[in-house]
């Protein structure tokens, strides 16, 4: 007894029962036309909203590493020139340079003597260098 059934009857035939109820869509032919929606404004406004947030993202991080390595290079210098005092956590010395290419680290304001300044430099209490 395997009839047929008209189109416009949605019958399950590995179930043997009518199903329309349980159908995500519509059946019947009143029913409003199923169309696609569109989506590509969507997507745009998506990827550009994620595109400039992981630009933006990129630019802090990209900052970050930047002041990072600064501070890397200033404590380098300062570590590996001379001085022959023990530097007080909160005080603000003076690296200089002289003739022979050598550094060193003094109490000394640059105006204060005629040797090249490489800079002002505060020992913060990590007794990590930062540039004044």
């Amino acid at each position: 007894m395997n009839s047929k059934k008209p189109d416009s009857v949605v019958f399950n035939t590995d179930t043997q029962k009518y199903d329309a109820a349980l159908r995500p869509y519509s059946t019947n032919l009143g029913a409003p036309a199923i169309q696609p929606m569109d989506t590509i404004a969507w997507k745009n406004r998506s990827i550009n909203k994620v595109n400039h947030k992981i630009q933006t993202r990129y630019q802090e991080l990209k900052e970050s590493y930047d002041k990072m390595m600064a501070e890397f290079e200033h404590n380098n210098l300062i570590y590996n020139a001379k001085f022959s005092f023990e530097p007080i956590i909160g005080e603000k010395y003076h690296l200089y340079a002289k003739k022979d290419g050598t550094n060193f680290l003094s109490i000394i304001a640059p105006e204060q003597c005629n040797f090249e300044p490489l800079g002002s430099f505060y020992l913060n209490a990590d007794q990590i260098w930062e540039k004044l």
